[in-house]
């Protein structure tokens, strides 16, 4: 137990100063920050809505709409492609929980049944008496709710953007809700606005016959429009547009990432049939020209027109990764299924109240270091000094590791620390017992250090282990300030146990070969 291997004494030493050097653009105000060097860290700890002050809204995310619209589209697409095989049917409608229509002639049964297929392949089909219902597969339905949410989350993110806040925090409370909380705004209602904006999308020709640099000088002519537009390869910021839309996001039914006939990264849409023929008819009079996507006025991508596509189904290829062609298939959809957003609650905190708790939960830090370590001094003495520095560290640490993940501390956050300080320690005193305990029954100083050491590990692994579950379960079934309060404590225990059992170690280990006391000053 004496002897740490130099690599293991380097270790640790450089995760300590790593953690100092994390934990200290929380010292310094964010002007001083832009004087640091480049490679210097400079994310520090964000407030919650509880200290920093700002809106919180709870959102009902209308769910059951989407699904109403989709069998919408089902409908739509099936009345076309009925007609198309020349089935007669009668009564085709689409209601919230299906799509149902009679069909006039029996026989027609198999054939209806490969067109449902085709039109709608994640679907029941249930045929009573000629009335064919067709309704959605509980997978199918249950995928479509979480994307709905997701869609709805992005959605929110990109309008709380353009407040200029910074680190909005957007959760999903349940099967339906999701919770937006935006530090620094007081007014709920400018939230509310921009959340009530419709997302407008469509599909323009490029127009190559005038370049930026001529449209920003105002030779543009009166049908094209610049627009915003981020191309990373060629360097643009703006791209030209004709004003007339190809097809508008209204029409579009799905869209999902996928790959092209190479292999690369691409994003696959379904239009619905008005718009699968007005997109046919566009791109078969446009081969080999460009053609943007625009997302809130913004171009979000520019692709060209290979050949005439028909049937609605319409692939976009580029040089996109692969999560840049999930968010693209994600921004599609949010944009052509929009969920309706209700607020169902709202609250105001105001800064004065936020600056009240941070001064609050620094009283409450200070005050359990100062308790602590003067127990830990008149219990253990110098050992008791050697468990406070751990104990700085551990702090520091902890601050350190807040800061590296971006995780946002709020009030209960606080309390997590507070709690982590007094567990910090307590590793220490199980060692330190253990050691005094084998020096009343004749051990040496160093076998009492090497027994304490080694025969305290297991108590100290079953008891932090045993809070690590109970902060998971926090963490997975608690929401906002909960879940903030778990992650505390859950890094609190983890860098507690580093800094009492490795460090401490290390400190006893270095001092008793400096002194090789005759006796342990416990």
């Amino acid at each position: 137990m004496v002897h740490i291997a130099k690599w293991k004494m380097v270790a640790i030493l450089l995760i300590c100063l790593a953690g100092i050097i994390f934990a200290l653009p929380n010292m310094f105000d964010d002007k001083k920050l832009d004087t640091f060097p480049n490679w210097f860290p400079k994310k520090q700890i964000n407030l919650g809505l509880d200290l920093q002050g700002g809106s919180s809204i709870l959102l009902e995310v209308d769910v059951n709409n989407v699904v109403k619209e989709h069998y919408g589209a089902i409908a739509s697409s099936l009345r076309k492609d009925l007609r198309a095989k020349k089935i007669g049917y009668l009564n085709l409608k689409a209601a919230s929980d299906k799509v149902s229509f009679t069909l006039r002639n029996p026989g027609d049964e198999q054939t209806a049944r490969k067109i449902i297929r085709s039109a709608a392949p994640d679907t029941d089909i249930l045929v009573v008496n000629d009335e064919v219902s067709i309704i959605l597969t509980e997978p199918a339905l249950i995928e479509m709710k979480k994307t709905s949410i997701k869609q709805s989350i992005e959605i929110i993110r990109r309008r709380v953007d353009e407040t200029g806040t910074l680190d909005p925090s957007i959760q999903r409370q349940g099967d339906d809700r999701i919770l937006l909380q935006v530090p620094g705004l007081s007014d709920p209602r400018r939230v509310k606005e921009l959340l009530g904006k419709t997302v407008k999308m469509s599909f323009h020709l490029g127009n190559e016959s005038v370049s930026v640099s001529d449209a920003r000088a105002g030779r543009l002519p009166s049908d094209s429009v610049l627009l915003p537009y981020e191309d990373r390869q060629q360097g643009l910021s703006s791209y030209v547009i004709f004003k007339e839309a190809l097809v508008t996001g209204d029409m579009l039914i799905d869209a999902r990432p996928g790959n092209d006939q190479n292999g690369r990264p691409a994003v696959t849409f379904k239009l619905k049939s008005i718009g699968a023929k007005k997109f046919g008819e566009a791109t078969a009079a446009n081969v080999g020209r460009p053609f943007a996507i625009v997302l809130d006025n913004k171009v979000i991508s520019v692709a060209n027109i290979n050949e005439p596509i028909y049937g609605g189904n319409v692939q976009i290829t580029g040089s996109y990764t692969v999560q840049e062609a999930s968010d693209m298939s994600l921004l599609l959809r949010a944009g052509a299924l929009p969920a309706k957003l209700t607020p169902l609650e709202e609250r105001t905190v105001g800064p004065e109240l936020g600056a009240d708790s941070v001064k609050a939960g620094e009283y409450a830090t200070v005050y359990s270091i100062v308790f602590i370590a003067v127990f830990m001094l008149l219990a253990y003495s110098l050992f008791g000094f050697f468990a406070n520095i751990s104990l700085a560290l551990n702090l520091t640490m902890l601050v350190a590791a807040l800061s590296a993940l971006q995780a946002t501390l709020t009030l209960p956050g606080i309390a997590g620390i507070a709690l982590t300080l007094g567990m910090a320690v307590d590793a220490n005193v199980l060692i330190y017992e253990r050691i005094r305990e084998e020096v009343r029954n004749g051990k040496n100083p160093l076998g009492a250090i090497d027994i304490g050491f080694t025969s305290a590990m297991r108590t100290i692994i079953d008891s932090n282990v045993t809070t690590l579950i109970g902060a998971a379960l926090l963490f997975q079934f608690g929401t906002g300030p909960i879940r903030g309060f778990a992650v505390t404590l859950t890094l609190g225990i983890v860098i507690s146990m580093f800094t009492a059992i490795t460090l401490t170690r290390l400190i006893v280990v270095q001092w008793y070969k400096w002194q090789k006391p005759k006796t342990l000053p416990l």
